[in-house]
């Protein structure tokens, strides 16, 4: 076994241990606030009254659409043309998008522009996969894109604040301040990335980290050759041959449907149950802290528990999802039973999140520093055709007031989640 210093002398490896951190914080926070720009719609919803449910539904449903179609294009395309390039370009248009969003009253109108932001959306996170794991090296994998993605789930916390933010700061525009406002954070935090980020050891004088663990020395070998042998796009066909990626795109799916199908609707559900509308918004925050800590506990367990074998840790979140989930829909959101349907929030959260968390470090694994990202990009493409298909179906079901079929339907995919893991870790494969 290689040392622990990845090939370098102890002050290369102080100097890339620095700047590895520092990027894994920086890259982290911009997700964090690129966030605000994307998942500020749902939590605004509440303040758009003169919109129907099945309207918000359908101008939802096409940036999940155009993001999880733009993941599939971009996540490879990404790594031909430069991965940091793409994260910047993304933030920077989800920018503009917002703006444009906040003067419009067409329905038709908005759901284009929600949909051109999905695209620009989906420009960033699949690279940035690709960014941690030339910067990550194999066995401490789980981690840093746990770490990462649960920035992404503090994302949606940032978001319903800074949709309460901007509802408190200019009233008068009512739910249009949900669209300027947030956009002014993701604009700071991109100006700290482009200075202080750095896209590889390579960017800093060194060379890249050597892996530890000769079985991901070789894949990486064997999918270098791939690449150079059949072209740009085989990544494409080689990752969707193994099996064991394919049982990752269901449960990435359905992990996709259970998680918006929760964040999007739990707002609006709390409201129409009696609490205000920032009341509702503010409750609901339980569920994506939750979501945050599953990411960044338990792909980091994998690494030590399971790290060829993540699948298992799809069994217990699946099912302590589904548990959460059905106790939830019997509560009342008023004195103790609020404060158990935040508990429950809490840890459906952290369990649905989890289960995301460890899809992206699959990614890294089985893609490696060749083509995680178009690993990435696939895998993200199945989550957000859940969200898509959650958004219009849920919209439909809510305008008529099913509630018990919205949480039902959620908690059926945790459990699938959870039977589909069981039976295919029994394999006792390894999944990279």
């Amino acid at each position: 076994m290689k040392n622990l210093k990845y090939g370098y002398t102890a002050a290369e490896y102080k100097k890339f241990k620095f700047n590895s951190w520092l990027y894994l914080l920086l890259f982290s926070l911009l997700y964090c606030t690129h966030y605000c720009t994307r998942l500020n719609l749902g939590n605004a919803q509440v303040y758009m009254t003169e919109f129907s449910s099945e309207q918000i539904g359908i101008i939802t449903s096409t940036l999940f659409w155009c993001y999880g179609i733009g993941h599939l294009i971009n996540g490879r395309l990404g790594e031909i043309v430069g991965v940091r390039k793409f994260i910047i370009l993304s933030v920077l248009l989800s920018i503009a998008a917002n703006i444009v969003m906040g003067f419009q009253s067409s329905i038709l109108v908005m759901a284009i522009v929600w949909g051109i932001n999905g695209f620009c959306q989906s420009m960033a996170w699949s690279p940035g996969v690709s960014s941690l794991t030339a910067w990550w090296p194999g066995n401490k994998r789980g981690f840093a894109t746990g770490f990462a993605n649960a920035f992404s789930g503090f994302g949606e916390v940032a978001a319903k604040l800074m949709v309460v933010l901007g509802f408190t700061l200019f009233p008068t525009l009512g739910w249009r301040s949900a669209f300027f406002v947030p956009a002014a954070l993701p604009l700071i935090m991109l100006v700290i990335y482009i200075i202080f980020a750095k896209a590889g050891p390579k960017s800093i004088g060194l060379k890249d980290y050597e892996e530890i663990d000769e079985q991901k020395v070789q894949k990486e070998n064997e999918m270098t050759a791939i690449v150079k042998e059949k072209g740009a796009l085989y990544p494409y066909y080689h990752l969707l041959k193994n099996k064991i990626f394919l049982v990752w795109v269901f449960v990435v799916f359905a992990s996709g449907l259970a998680r918006y199908g929760l964040a999007t609707w739990i707002p609006k559900y709390l409201n129409e149950k009696g609490l205000g509308d920032s009341s509702s918004i503010l409750t609901s925050i339980v569920l994506p802290i939750g979501m945050g800590i599953g990411t960044l506990i338990i792909p980091t367990l994998t690494d030590k528990f399971c790290p060829n074998n993540r699948l298992l840790s799809g069994v217990v979140s699946g099912l302590g999802a589904t548990a959460c989930i059905i106790g939830f829909m019997f509560l009342k959101p008023e004195g103790i039973q609020l404060i158990a349907m935040m508990v429950l929030l809490f840890f459906a959260g952290f369990f649905i999140y989890a289960i995301n968390g460890v899809v992206w470090t699959f990614a890294a694994d089985v893609g490696g520093r060749v083509f995680a990202s178009t690993a990435a990009g696939i895998l993200d493409f199945a989550a957000y055709m859940g969200a898509a298909i959650q958004a219009a179906l849920f919209g439909f079901i809510l305008g008529n007031g099913n509630w018990n079929v919205l949480f039902i339907s959620v908690a059926a995919f945790c459990f699938m989640i959870a039977v589909v893991s069981f039976i295919a870790s029994g394999y006792n494969r390894k999944t990279i």
